[in-house]
């Protein structure tokens, strides 16, 4: 599958030596179930899962997974809540980055004013569902706008709410507050120095389009790869496509 560009790369990423080692960073309540296929089509290559625990904060996340990495230059790859983590490391240690790839995320901070505080609520009333009745049955609510409608009550939508049944309501507030409180990323995204490649499913209602559209007006060098038939979820989603996307983006 050969990516689809939208904007051109420099000469300098051209030459940018393959790198030997990965690092995946999942989305709010996931786990390593999201990159199964990614990590089994980058094989051999050595990918290192985060796991972020009851971390309550973006840089805290950042700083945990750095604290797991071996010496040298990663390609950090990030979905969702990832996304943010990852451009949180190209904050704090962009010498350790090769790459950077971002998957159906973002770069604001939580908005000003009636929005932000509708944000707030929404997300406390997924929190209270949780705590109430469990956290497959917030899953039920909360997965649907997730995905492309025709997955939802598919073996797909089974495993995301299995995979969110593995976290507790704890973790789940402990993450709440980390997207709260999100840095504004948009100084790093536009300053960023290696190679960025942003990928986003053309359904995805969550992180739409346009946002993705955004950030690659923020740093024109980007490459932008719409996953069809894909909401959020795109490594769960269209696992073989997102697969081929990564495979093909390190082996350029």
């Amino acid at each position: 599958m050969a990516i689809r560009t939208r904007g051109a790369h420099s000469q300098r990423i051209k030459e940018t030596a393959i790198p030997h080692q990965i690092l995946l960073l999942p989305g709010l309540l996931c786990d390593d179930a999201v990159w199964t296929h990614a990590r089994a089509a980058l094989a051999p290559t050595p990918c290192v899962i985060a796991d972020f625990g009851d971390l309550a904060t973006i840089a805290g996340m950042a700083r945990h997974a750095l604290a797991t990495l071996w010496p040298g230059r990663w390609t950090v790859v990030g979905h969702s809540m990832g996304g943010r983590v990852a451009l949180e490391i190209a904050r704090q240690a962009p010498e350790r980055l090769e790459s950077l790839v971002l998957l159906d995320t973002g770069v604001d901070a939580i908005a000003p004013g009636e929005a932000g505080a509708l944000e707030r609520r929404k997300r406390y009333a997924l929190l209270a569902r949780a705590r109430a009745s469990g956290m497959r049955a917030m899953g039920e609510e909360w997965a649907r706008g997730m995905v492309h409608p025709d997955r939802i009550a598919t073996p797909v939508f089974q495993d995301i709410l299995a995979m969110i049944e593995r976290k507790t309501p704890d973790i789940f507030a402990a993450q709440i507050e980390a997207l709260l409180g999100r840095p504004d990323a948009q100084d790093v995204l536009r300053t960023l120095a290696c190679p960025l490649l942003l990928v986003c499913g053309r359904q995805d209602m969550w992180s739409p389009l346009e946002r993705h559209e955004r950030m690659r007006a923020l740093q024109p060098r980007a490459q932008l790869v719409v996953v069809e038939d894909s909401g959020h979820m795109t490594t769960m989603e269209q696992p073989d496509a997102v697969a081929d996307i990564l495979r093909t983006w390190m082996t350029r």
